[in-house]
């Protein structure tokens, strides 16, 4: 089986090649089928998956469509250190290749390389950060600058 070009993951961009090759070694394949979900909500959250070709269509019960996540995206990086249960639904919107980097692999390079596990935390805290803000900003409306 073929590792993934880890290069094409926004997520791994501050590791360095060494690095970016220990997480390739850690990551599992996952191949998935036009309409196969891939997890549903309230499941137990395993770990993060990379999106490397295709897409995935997310959705929840609560809120409906919350949209997809595409080639070089990144679905669930909170799950390798929070445990609970996933909040959305993914169900492949194209025949698509993930790769999972499970909790208890990402311990592993925790233990390994404490720099690159911090790095991929930096960047996953970063984007849950971002993603905050512009549900915040939706929320307030537009804002008037004094």
């Amino acid at each position: 089986m073929s590792a993934p070009d880890t290069k094409l993951f926004a997520l791994l961009a501050e590791l360095g090649d060494d690095e970016r090759e220990l997480v390739a070694d850690l990551l599992e394949r996952v191949d998935l089928d036009k309409g196969e979900q891939l997890f549903a909500e309230g499941q137990e959250a395993e770990g993060l998956y990379f999106v490397e070709r295709g897409a995935l269509e997310l959705s929840s019960q609560r809120v409906g469509k919350l949209g997809r996540a595409s080639a070089g995206e990144a679905l669930g990086s909170l799950s390798l250190v929070a445990v609970g249960p996933r909040e959305a639904t993914a169900v492949a919107g194209d025949p698509s290749r993930l790769w999972l980097l499970s909790r208890e692999s990402f311990r592993r390079l925790a233990y390994d390389s404490p720099r690159a596990a911090c790095r991929i935390l930096e960047a996953a805290l970063a984007d849950f950060a971002g993603a905050v803000r512009d549900e915040l900003d939706r929320f307030a409306g537009p804002r008037s600058r004094a």
